[in-house]
């Protein structure tokens, strides 16, 4: 069995680039043509989440079979079934961007998300008090809720600047629906939260029996073959409805006929390359995170936590690189930039926190195994000897005669 050294430094690191991974993603997407929704979905999907799980943990679990066949089917099964939840939370995301907008969705769903994930596993398995009750605890948590903080401010920066986008769109405000919006946020954030369940909890003793068979750093792989199959499941019956029901079957082939002879030149090569981006970089931001995760030591706990709250804080620095808050207001410039600190100081937070957790098993350890220091004995002191005490002769009685 490989043990993974604790190293929550390094498991930040790795989230950061797992999160980067994660925020970046869907930007292929700007470059598609002549192709629907459901069909560039389908198509990222197949690959993320049915093709390179198996993939990746063909490449990296040794005996991968034999993990398989002695992993509890308990523990399979439920994995399975929470990655099914986790794609119908995806689905109801993608609708609730429709009705109330891109920046509110995210702020909602991935902060009811970033707290159920972190928690919810925790307190089912009684645990949360005996968590709580370690060094750097209080530092993690308080970078949780100061996380969720910032992930709700980027939330109204981002529905600030939509405001001021839509004041010269013929739509105005009419399609905006705040009650349904609001109902598929809190959907998509629970649903959501469920994939951290399946990683972190359901799916621990499917890990545990990889790392036995040396797994190391990679034993998280084999999970994903069960949560991500999960998702593709619900999420393909999704998109099969839309293609059934829209006729966008033939774009695999074809783009769509109303797309100009101009557009539609290399088409397909580029959307099936856009597609295969996607789904290279959202695979990605999984191996980073199981990485990541066996390094956060006592604290594993937040690993969904630190990657939600980088996910939304790259997502918001990605926008402002790439322009999107050019022409703004200097109030929503404000707004934005505000925010981004608070997910900074975030993010600090809980690298201090697993900081402290993983070096107080250590000094514990130290205290422990250190000998205790032997007093030293003073020396002993010297009484002045007591003259010898004479004994007083005892007198004689004079001999009398007669």
């Amino acid at each position: 069995m490989v043990e993974v050294v604790a190293n929550p430094i390094l498991g930040i690191i790795l989230h950061a680039g797992g999160a980067l991974s994660a925020a970046l993603c869907y930007t292929p997407q700007k470059k598609l043509r002549g192709w629907s929704w459901q069909t560039y979905w389908l198509a990222q999907a197949s690959l993320c989440w049915f093709a390179l799980p198996i993939i990746g943990a063909a490449l990296t679990i040794p005996d991968l079979l034999n993990v398989l066949s002695e992993a509890p089917s308990k523990a399979m099964i439920l994995t399975f079934a929470l990655g099914a939840a986790y794609g119908v939370g995806g689905t109801s995301f993608g609708l609730a961007i429709k009705k109330i907008g891109f920046s509110l969705t995210y702020a909602i769903a991935i902060g009811i998300s970033c707290i159920l994930g972190t928690l919810t596993g925790p307190i089912i398995k009684g645990e949360l008090a005996a968590i709580l009750d370690k060094p750097g605890a209080d530092w993690v948590m308080t970078g949780v809720f100061i996380g969720l903080l910032g992930t709700l401010m980027c939330g109204v920066a981002g529905r600030m600047k939509e405001v001021e986008l839509q004041k010269n769109a013929k739509e105005g405000e009419d399609s905006f629906q705040l009650t349904s919006g609001l109902i598929l946020c809190g959907i998509a954030g629970v649903l959501s939260a469920v994939y951290g369940i399946a990683v972190n909890d359901a799916g621990a003793p499917i890990a545990k029996v990889a790392a036995q068979h040396g797994a190391g750093q990679w034993q998280t792989n084999v999970v994903y073959i069960f949560s991500n199959s999960g998702a593709f499941l619900t999420t393909s019956i999704y998109c099969a409805f839309l293609a059934m029901r829209e006729g966008s079957w033939g774009e695999f082939f074809k783009v769509k006929e109303d797309t100009s002879t101009e557009q539609s030149s290399g088409a397909i090569a580029t959307n099936y390359f856009m597609a295969l981006l996607t789904g290279l970089m959202w695979y990605g931001q999984f191996l980073f995170y199981g990485t990541a995760h066996v390094r956060m030591g006592e604290f594993k706990f937040s690993s969904w936590a630190i990657h939600m709250i980088m996910l939304i804080l790259f997502s918001a620095m990605s926008g402002v690189v790439m322009r999107e808050w050019h022409g703004r207001t200097a109030k929503t410039k404000t707004a934005i930039s505000m925010a981004v600190m608070v997910l900074i100081a975030a993010v600090l937070i809980l690298t201090y926190g697993n900081y402290i957790g993983s070096n107080a098993p250590k000094q514990q350890s130290q205290e422990q195994t250190t000998p205790p220091m032997k007093k030293k004995l003073a020396p002993p002191t010297l009484k002045p000897a007591e003259p010898p005490k004479l004994e007083k002769p005892t007198p004689v009685e004079p001999h009398r005669e007669g």
